[in-house]
């Protein structure tokens, strides 16, 4: 269960990076859809860094992958290919102010993308948005086996040696829980999320 907060076409960086502080994200209602709303889910998706787990079959695949996997070359590509729709996925809650936002906080510094290319052939990724100590992730997308997958793990690894106090999924899925992804009250974000935002922005 989710809490929905009005309804906006115009949002600035500005304002979209204060209410990742306080626990918002927004969405649309489709693609189409111009307005977008903030949501403020009862129970918050989260992936302990600490008890972050990786299958023995993909730890496999990771070592024996060629893929490489690249951090903030191809951002707009990844957020283009999050928004597509695809048989899984036959809608999506990522419209053109979201594109134009994120594109914007990447430019910023607060937006990141993290790929997985076969050659020159982007095959997978993800993108999120890095405030204080907090990773907010937002939506990933795979065009080869496991490659999304390979992405989430470079990303923890990433954010363990930054020293992330905070890696938010929003909501958690079968998927995600497969990695140790756990629901969190509201309350209880709350703290974990103060704690994040209290500490220096850190490099991502």
């Amino acid at each position: 269960m989710a809490t929905k907060r009005g309804r906006y076409s115009t949002i600035t960086p500005e304002i979209l990076l204060r209410a990742y502080s306080i626990g918002l994200f927004p969405m649309a209602e489709s693609a189409d859809d111009p307005e977008i709303f903030w949501v403020e889910p009862e129970m918050r998706g989260v992936i302990p860094l600490d008890a972050f787990h990786v299958s023995r079959s993909l730890a496999k695949d990771l070592r024996r992958t060629t893929y490489d996997i690249r951090f903030d070359t191809a951002f707009d590509e990844v957020i283009a290919a999050c928004a597509e729709s695809t048989g899984d996925r036959p809608t999506t809650w990522i419209n053109s102010t979201i594109r134009s936002l994120y594109s914007t906080l990447h430019r910023y510094g607060h937006a990141h993308s993290v790929e997985a290319w076969d050659g020159e052939t982007l095959i997978g990724g993800l993108y999120g948005v890095s405030l204080g100590a907090a990773f907010f992730g937002e939506s990933m997308f795979s065009r080869r086996t496991n490659a999304s997958k390979m992405c989430l793990v470079r990303l923890v690894e990433r954010l363990r040696e930054k020293g992330f106090l905070l890696l938010d999924t929003q909501f958690t899925t079968d998927h995600l829980k497969t990695f140790g992804a756990i629901d969190v009250p509201k309350e209880d974000y709350g703290r974990i999320l103060e704690q994040a935002m209290d500490s220096p922005h850190l490099e991502f």
